[in-house]
C-alpha cells in the first residue's frame, strides 16, 4: 500500500467515477484502475460495486475509505506542520527552453512565488532534453515546445501558439524580402539552437524536405549569442515571432509556408502530484498570456 494508491482510491470515492478522478489528478484512467486492483488484492477486499454509469462503495469499501481519508489527512497535517519554512520545503524544479524563457519568464515564476511563497529552481534546457528529465523525475515540470510525437505520454497544458520568422540584419542580402522559403536558404549560413531543441529539429526537417542540406554555421544554447551573430550580417536565424516582435536592430521575415508551434507545460503521468506542482498547474492555467501572443 502506498499513499499514492490511497489518494487515487479516495478521489474515486469523492467523484464516484474513475474518469473524473483521473482528470482531477492528471493521471490516466488505467493508472487509477490498477492502483485500486492492487489495493483489493493486497487486502483481499472488494472495494467498489461497478454500475453502468456510476460506481459505489461496498460495505468494506466504506470502512476502508474512512481509514484512508484519516491517513491522508494526518499525512497532510504532518507535511503542513514541518514544511512551512522555506528552508524545509523542496523547491519546484522547472525546465525552460532558452528562447521561450525570454517571452514571459521570469514574470511567471516571480508572480507565482509572490502568490504562493513556494521556492523554485529554474533549469535552462531545450524541450527534448527537458522531456527526458521530466521522465526521470529530475524536473517536476517543463515549459516546452509541444511539437514532439509522444505528447500524449505526458500531462500537458497548451498556453500559446506562435509562428516562426527568419531574422537577418538590416544589411543582410535578404533584408528587403517579404518572405523566406526553404529553397532560398540553400547554402545560406544559419544559426540554430542546440540539437535538444524541438525548433531546431523542425527547421532541419523542413530544409531537408525541400532538398536542402542545412548550412549550420553554429549550434547555440544562448539567445544573446544567436542575436549577436544575426547582427553581424553573415548569418540568419529562425526565431519565434513573439520574440522578434520586440524592438530589435534586425529584420524579421515571414516564413513560407508558415510554420507554427504550440507551447505549454508538461509533467509526468502516473505519479503522485505534489501540492506545489498542483498549485503551479492551476496558476499557469489562469495566467494571462495575451500580451505575449503574436498576431497569427
Amino acid at each position: 500500500m502506498t499513499l499514492t494508491q490511497l489518494e487515487y482510491f479516495c478521489a474515486v470515492c469523492r467523484y464516484h467515477s474513475i474518469t473524473r478522478a483521473a482528470d482531477a489528478l492528471y493521471v490516466s484512467q488505467p493508472t487509477i484502475s490498477t492502483s485500486i486492483r492492487d489495493l483489493e488484492k493486497e487486502f483481499h477486499l472488494k472495494l467498489f460495486h461497478h454500475g453502468k454509469n456510476r460506481i459505489s462503495l461496498t460495505k468494506d469499501g466504506e470502512a476502508f475509505y474512512q481509514k484512508a481519508e484519516y491517513i491522508l489527512k494526518q499525512t497532510q497535517e504532518l507535511y503542513t506542520d514541518f514544511s512551512n519554512s522555506a528552508e524545509n520545503r523542496h523547491p519546484l524544479r522547472i525546465g525552460i527552453p532558452p528562447m521561450i524563457s525570454t517571452v514571459f519568464f521570469p514574470r511567471v515564476t516571480d508572480q507565482f512565488q509572490k502568490e504562493y511563497a513556494i521556492p523554485i529552481q529554474l533549469f535552462e534546457y531545450g524541450s527534448l532534453r527537458a522531456r527526458t528529465l521530466v521522465d526521470s523525475e529530475q524536473l517536476d515540470v517543463a515549459m516546452a515546445n509541444m511539437d514532439f510525437y509522444n505528447l500524449d505520454k505526458y500531462n500537458h497544458y497548451v498556453m500559446m501558439e506562435d509562428r516562426y520568422v527568419y531574422c537577418v540584419s538590416r544589411t543582410h542580402r535578404y533584408a528587403g524580402e517579404t518572405e523566406i522559403t526553404m529553397e532560398m536558404l540553400k547554402d545560406e549560413p544559419v544559426i540554430l539552437f542546440n540539437t535538444d531543441s524541438v525548433q531546431t529539429q523542425t527547421v532541419i526537417t523542413c530544409l531537408r524536405s525541400a532538398g536542402i542540406t542545412p548550412n549550420v554555421h553554429m549550434y547555440c544554447s544562448q539567445l544573446t549569442t544567436v542575436l549577436n551573430f544575426v547582427r553581424s550580417g553573415r548569418c540568419g536565424a529562425f526565431l519565434y515571432s513573439s520574440i522578434a516582435a520586440n524592438p530589435r536592430d534586425f529584420i524579421e521575415i515571414p516564413v513560407t509556408p508558415e510554420i507554427t508551434s504550440k507551447f505549454g507545460i508538461i509533467w509526468k503521468r502516473g505519479i503522485f502530484i505534489p501540492d506545489q506542482l498542483t498549485k503551479f498547474v492551476i496558476f499557469i492555467k489562469a495566467y494571462d498570456v495575451t500580451p505575449y501572443l503574436p498576431a497569427l
